[in-house]
């Protein structure tokens, strides 16, 4: 039986027309990691306390340093085991009232009552804004910065399931377009927000736009080059969001004011929208929905940009009768059937690990009290190796194991990282570096694995549903993070090692896709044998079709 791969040997598996498209939706990947972590930055609580004007007002008089006047302010409390000066409450004493002496050294203010903070905060970053130090998101208010990347992953998990519908019904390209649209909108919006609930509610937005666009982009590649192509420009996708994530520190550093930022990360967002005049619809998809028509016209167009020809344009009325599995899109057709129902269920599980393993280890680079920049160019550094190493491992290896041994070596790394104590930094640096690595690794790896085990009518579908689990790892992830941090620093540490060594051994009940022509039809999925039969069959017949068409160029030039 005649497939669409057999039809893209002959217009250009990986063409000049690919490398175009491929290169203009890779730059679609860099802005988003600004949306998808920037809160780090945009909502980084700095090190805070108490104000209490009596104090500043002494402090100005007696040119005091901060630290003599926090001394004055806040009183020590026992975190972690470690005495620390409290953030969030105050000696209970009117400084106004008192004839307090610019020579401080000898007042014991240790029988003195403490009450909650009443004048506001103090930070300690100087020509700085956060969110946090804008609204004063600290203390009892704290759990408004869990809810800001809950937000965004709220809006990512209807978005998954609204522009999946939308993306396989009605196609790639008009989804792409459409949630950039709404992206440039809601993102510049963000940064004129007068307040934090309307930033809540348009981040959710954000998220609803951003999610759908990067999924159908993803989609739209792997879906127009050829199979032995899928998995390079899947890697090269995430690889441009590790640039975004490795840019993003720099941008963050110069842009000290967090709207501006967020204006910074939106605009790409505009010239996007151009992408109308430059970007095929996925012909994969157009048979899927019996328009074999415009399929023909596309890959003609892809043929052509490649300078090849299509030998027998009749076949794509035969892929749209044989392989058109349906004009629509189920949900049901992820779970109705047992291969598909045990794909979906696992994918869903190591999507939901993913982000709350990589988020979080993202998000707590700001809260370990380091030069939260520095730390967070050299993790992204780290997310490079990890690309390569699936490069070099999928083809040689497959892709169960690797998949499987990232999430344990994570888990692993989060174990490890949590026991080494603070004074061999150097040591849990690299060991929390390695964790990261294969976290970035399995988040890297699910996104094509996904889409690999599913048939084209639902492949959108099946990529957007599972990653919704990704959403409501997302949407936990703050909150396991500060919460259990707020215990134990390392605490989260070992939640994240629970679910990510889960995850790796559930990955060995996936079947291999190494080599495997993508699914066409359910039928694909639940009966392998026959794909890799027919996939054994086309290699052999490989060498002839060369010479076929070798021979078609040769009557043409004549």
């Amino acid at each position: 039986m005649t497939t669409f791969d057999d039809l893209l040997e002959e217009a250009g598996t990986f063409g000049r027309c690919q490398r175009r498209v491929v290169a203009l939706l890779c730059l679609v990947s860099m802005p988003f990691a600004g949306v998808y972590v920037g809160i780090v930055f945009q909502g980084f609580t700095p090190d805070h306390w108490c104000r209490d004007p009596g104090v500043v007002q002494r402090r100005q008089a007696c040119d005091w340093s901060p630290a003599v006047s926090r001394r004055l302010t806040v009183p020590l409390v026992n975190r972690s085991g470690v005495l620390q000066q409290s953030s969030c409450e105050q000696y209970e004493v009117d400084w106004n009232t008192t004839a307090l002496a610019c020579d401080t050294q000898e007042l014991d203010l240790s029988e003195i009552p403490v009450t909650a903070c009443k004048n506001g905060w103090e930070y300690q970053y100087e020509g700085r804004k956060s969110f946090v130090t804008e609204f004063n998101l600290v203390c009892s208010d704290g759990w408004f910065v869990d809810m800001n990347q809950s937000a965004l992953n709220l809006g990512f998990f209807i978005g998954s399931f609204a522009f999946g519908f939308f993306a396989d019904r009605f196609g790639r390209k008009m989804s792409f377009l459409m949630s950039n649209a709404l992206n440039a909108i809601a993102g510049i919006a963000v940064a004129f927000a007068p307040n934090y609930i309307s930033i809540l509610v348009l981040r959710s937005i954000l998220g609803f736009g951003a999610k759908g666009g990067w999924m159908s982009s993803y989609v739209l590649l792997t879906e127009i080059v050829g199979v032995q192509y899928r998995r390079t420009v899947g890697i090269l996708f995430q690889m441009f969001f590790s640039v975004g994530v490795l840019v993003l520190p720099l941008l963050a550093y110069f842009i000290p004011d967090w709207r501006w930022l967020q204006v910074v990360i939106s605009v790409p967002y505009i010239f996007f929208l151009f992408y109308y005049w430059f970007i095929p619809e996925s012909p994969r998809w157009l048979i899927s929905q019996n328009q074999s028509a415009k399929a023909l016209e596309v890959t003609e167009a892809m043929a052509k940009e490649n300078k090849r020809k299509i030998k027998d344009s009749a076949l794509f009325q035969t892929l749209t009768d044989e392989e058109g599995d349906s004009s629509s899109a189920s949900l049901l057709d992820l779970i109705r059937t047992p291969n598909m129902r045990k794909h979906t269920f696992i994918l869903m599980f190591n999507w939901f690990t993913t982000a709350v393993v990589y988020q979080g280890l993202i998000m707590r680079v700001g809260i370990t009290g380091k030069n939260v920049y520095i730390n967070f160019f050299i993790s992204g550094l780290v997310e490079f190796p990890a690309a390569f190493l699936i490069l070099f491992t999928i083809e040689r290896v497959g892709r169960r194991i690797p998949f499987a041994a990232a999430n344990m070596v994570a888990g692993a790394a989060c174990f490890i990282t949590a026991f080494i104590p603070d004074s061999m930094i150097w040591l849990k640096t690299v060991v929390a570096c390695i964790g990261r690595l294969g976290i970035t690794m399995a988040f890297e790896m699910v996104v094509f694995v996904n889409t690999e085990l599913y048939p084209t009518h639902i492949r959108n579908l099946g990529v957007s549903v599972c990653s919704t689990l990704c959403d409501v790892g997302g949407m936990v992830s703050p909150f396991l993070l500060y919460r259990l941090a707020a215990i134990w620093l390392e605490l989260p540490l070992l939640v994240f090692g629970v679910v990510a060594l889960i995850a790796g051994g559930l990955v060995l009940f996936l079947p291999e896709t190494r080599g495997v022509p993508l699914p066409e039809t359910i039928d694909d999925v639940e009966f392998p044998n026959r794909k890799k039969d027919s996939g054994v069959e086309k290699q052999q017949n490989k060498e002839p079709l060369k010479m076929d068409l070798t021979n078609n160029k040769e009557e043409t030039t004549v």
